[in-house]
């Protein structure tokens, strides 16, 4: 077979298997934008009663995050509410700073954890302390640096009510930092929601859809005393996703909603503390392999980089049809960004750019994966869990 003849399969198959993944993505963002209603817009009935609702805030060394993101809390005007800020085991000032917000407000309650118990992962048995420790008829997980909205807590139950949702997950805004900080973090948001979790199938049962966030995981309690529990998560380093999994699973009705306007926050601030977050969730997206953490890096760098690569033929004459042919892989790929950067409503330069920092986020995941093999397991909130213990308890997993 010519040479020429040769590469131009080649070509082909890469422009039709790059037209292929970013085609999905930009179906995907159609099928969210539909699906997915943004909490500020909608038009909901109040309650004729408001349930309870208790607010549980996890926190280890956050001492330079915690006081300004629970003043947010503290300043909403929900009736009936309970914030339960948990102190996991930290050791800077963070115990000090729960303990000075609990006696400036009577809803405010201190809980302390000087011991983690075996078998547990610390936030999530801070988690659950924290919600044996709730009264609330709602129960809304949330991290310790988010800051809120007024009338977000009120917006989220009545949308519960009125919609007869056990769980319902609310997507944030995460404010600017660096421009390739925020091309790496568009990227993951949009594999995230776009190939990970699709939560536009939420509403169709047996779809395999859920999805679960760490800024703002509302529960009813009722359902919720219908599952497993934190027991069934407490080695699942995804817990937030894993609790939307657990709600999903067991029969319990979930929904997403967008609440850019409402929830907000710095999810990381510098490159470097993207690299260390990533580090504890390569076993989920790998399954604790470090050749499948090679192969998946591999390809999903050369698919996130097809709108460039889908170009290269039409610098060369024998093959530029090839590069009229694969016009379609970057009009695919700025279609999904530029649709999904809008709809967010952030920056649409850092998601244009995310084919470049593909290349950086690779670097950093495969720098998670050496690590955790090295170390044989997770280290965390600094604590070392094992490789052993954290298969065992693996819910949330990658296909």
């Amino acid at each position: 077979m010519p040479r020429v003849t040769v590469l131009v399969v080649i070509l082909c198959v890469c422009v039709v298997l790059g037209l292929s993944y970013w085609g999905w993505q930009a179906y995907g963002v159609i099928r969210l934008r539909r699906a997915t209603p943004r909490l500020e817009a909608l038009d909901l009935p109040e309650p004729k009663g408001w349930p309870t609702l208790s607010v549980v805030v996890p926190a280890c060394n956050e001492g330079d995050k915690l006081e300004p993101a629970v003043r947010t809390l503290l300043a909403l005007d929900y009736p009936g509410v309970e914030f339960i800020l948990v102190d996991d085991r930290s050791t800077d000032d963070t115990g000090a700073i729960i303990d000075r917000l609990a006696e400036g407000d009577p809803r405010v309650r201190a809980v302390h954890i000087t011991e983690l118990p075996d078998g547990w992962l610390g936030k999530v048995h801070a988690l659950k302390t924290g919600y044996r420790e709730s009264t609330g008829e709602f129960v809304l997980f949330t991290d310790a640096d988010v800051h809120f909205r007024p009338g977000v807590l009120r917006r989220a139950v009545a949308l519960a009510e009125s919609h007869g949702v056990d769980h319902l997950a609310a997507l944030p805004r995460l404010w600017a930092t660096s421009l390739a900080l925020d091309s790496m973090i568009a990227a993951f948001i949009r594999q995230f929601l776009l190939l990970m979790t699709r939560p536009w199938g939420l509403s169709r049962q047996g779809s395999g859809s859920f999805i679960g966030v760490g800024a703002f995981n509302l529960v009813r309690r009722s359902a919720f005393e219908q599952t497993p529990g934190f027991e069934w998560l407490r080695m699942e380093v995804a817990d937030d996703a894993g609790l939307g999994l657990m709600m999903r699973q067991h029969g319990h009705r979930c929904a997403v909603s967008a609440a850019f306007e409402h929830v907000q926050l710095h999810w990381y601030r510098t490159v470097g503390e993207a690299f260390r977050g990533a580090e504890k969730g390569w076993p989920t997206v790998c399954h604790f392999s470090l050749a499948r953490s090679v192969v998946s890096a591999g390809l999903v760098l050369a698919l996130e980089l097809s709108p460039v690569l889908a170009l290269v033929p039409l610098a060369f004459a024998p093959v530029r049809w090839v590069g009229y042919a694969g016009l379609s892989v970057p009009a695919a790929f700025a279609f999904s960004v530029v649709a999904l950067g809008r709809w967010a409503g952030v920056r649409l330069l850092p998601g244009l750019l995310s084919p470049l920092t593909s290349v950086l986020s690779a670097v950093g995941f495969l720098r998670a994966a050496v690590l955790g093999k090295r170390r044989g397991g997770v280290l965390w909130r600094g604590t070392l869990y094992g490789d052993a213990a954290l298969r065992a308890g693996q819910r949330v997993k990658v296909p």
